[in-house]
């Protein structure tokens, strides 16, 4: 349900048996050792002028070998707004992410007025952003396909696209046995180009990986950060052994790791792989697992887009590395306590979501941790 974060501080079709053969031949224990090579085994290519020194590190799009750019755009709560409101912050964060070769871009219906501000933002050239986008939905009845149907129309309005959503995912698992045959009744027909599943959730990893393994799926997207690596355990497998896309959320804790590290430098040992800032440090470091196709930080300022995206070029640290930061930030006053934390601390972001939640809470007896 819930995509990425903004790193906020507070310091100032089928998986075809050739597609999937190439990936599983060699297993994760083959990619792994391409961590080795200190690009994670990515490969280069270009596109943008900022965002940092050297070309975009790209990943392949398994389904068709499309190189992506392993930085996009999430858009929870970051994107959203109240009826009328004017949000020029989003087009800045759109055109300084673009600029700099970003060039995946993630949303959903669910995310109050996202999908519209998104559309407003990349007017112009939206059919060449690579757009993934979500269903959320059940119907009137068992097979009832309309409400879907109806949610999917709304996206390409919303989104000004003139083309198929390069990707439409079943967000958190919503209606899965009926949707997901619907999404690859979609593809055959030309209406949408990939197909996918999504959930956040770490109790959900397990019934994730299942449909990974029997969904024929394109793409999928999960929780995963260096501080939740539970996808490590069945998820990110499945995905490589599958030739299945893997779309990263929450890389950033929706800002919460930015919070354990307020005011501290970064450890010296990164020094070599030019990391300038703690929003790199984190992103790099998902990245640079070799399942992982594109990591999904939101934000609502242009200046943090411009952090995120340096963590697409330069170096990546290879495996030893990884765990050395892992260990470091495993030692820092907080850092355990992230999952109970609040969302995006220190910031709000006031809009349709927000603003449901507390209408619906300000009736409920029951205050559920999970609404954030």
């Amino acid at each position: 349900m819930h995509q990425a974060e903004d790193g906020t501080r507070n310091d100032g079709g089928n998986a075809g048996a050739t597609r999937r053969g190439v990936i599983k031949a060699g297993g994760l224990a083959a990619a792994a050792g391409a961590l080795s090579l200190g690009a994670a085994g990515a490969a280069e290519a270009g596109g943008g002028s900022g965002g940092g020194e050297g070309r975009v590190i790209t990943r392949s799009f398994p389904a068709t070998g499309q190189r992506l750019p392993v930085i996009g755009l999430g858009t929870f709560m970051t994107f959203d707004s109240l009826p009328g409101e004017h949000r020029p912050h989003v087009r800045e964060v759109v055109r300084e992410f673009w600029r700099a070769g970003g060039r995946v871009i993630d949303t959903s219906p669910l995310y109050g007025a996202a999908e519209e501000n998104t559309g407003a933002a990349i007017d112009g050239f939206a059919d060449r952003v690579f757009l993934n986008n979500k269903i959320w939905s059940t119907g009137e009845y068992l097979w009832d396909e309309s409400h879907a149907r109806r949610s999917l129309e709304r996206s390409m309005e919303r989104l000004s696209r003139g083309r198929p959503l390069d990707v439409v995912t079943c967000h958190s698992l919503v209606n899965v046995d009926v949707v997901l045959p619907l999404l690859h009744a979609w593809k055959k027909e030309g209406r949408i180009k990939h197909v996918g599943v999504t959930h956040h959730d770490v109790a959900y990893f397990d019934l994730l990986t299942d449909w990974i393994e029997r969904g024929a799926l394109d793409s999928m997207q999960v929780r995963y950060s260096i501080r939740t690596r539970d996808a490590e355990r069945r998820v990110l497998r499945a995905a490589a052994d599958h030739g299945t896309a893997v779309l990263v959320n929450m890389p950033l804790e929706k800002g919460r790791l930015h919070e354990v590290v307020a005011g501290r430098p970064l450890p010296d040992f990164v020094d070599g792989l030019g990391i300038e800032s703690w929003a790199e440090f984190f992103l790099k470091w998902v990245v640079s697992h070799p399942a992982v196709t594109c990591a999904l930080p939101a934000t609502s300022r242009p200046e943090h887009v411009a952090e995120n995206v340096r963590a697409m070029r330069g170096e990546l640290p290879d495996a030893g590395l990884r765990e050395r930061m892992a260990a470091w930030m495993a030692e820092l006053p907080g850092f355990d306590r992230i999952e109970t934390a609040p969302w995006y601390p220190g910031r709000s972001y006031p809009g349709l979501v927000s603003r449901g939640q507390a209408a619906i809470m300000e009736r409920s007896p029951w205050p559920s941790s999970a609404a954030g």
